[in-house]
């Protein structure tokens, strides 16, 4: 989480409920600390993954989460 993101915020609290319910873990990446993700996905923060793919990025949808972590 970027420090002083609300997005960022809202995006973990929705992330770790979907995960929890659904017995899945998830991965915090600070992308700040790397030039890679920075370059990216600097414009899309907070941006979700899901097998390696971009899934949503400023706000997740719960329900969409929990269909791409269920398929």
């Amino acid at each position: 989480m970027r420090p002083g993101c609300h997005l960022c915020t809202v995006a973990h609290e929705v992330v770790a409920q979907v995960c929890e319910a659904l017995g899945e873990s998830f991965v915090e990446i600070d992308i700040d600390t790397d030039p890679a993700l920075l370059a990216a996905y600097s414009d899309e923060i907070p941006v979700t993954l899901v097998d390696g793919r971009r899934h949503d990025f400023w706000r997740v949808d719960p329900d969409r989460l929990r269909a791409a972590l269920t398929s």
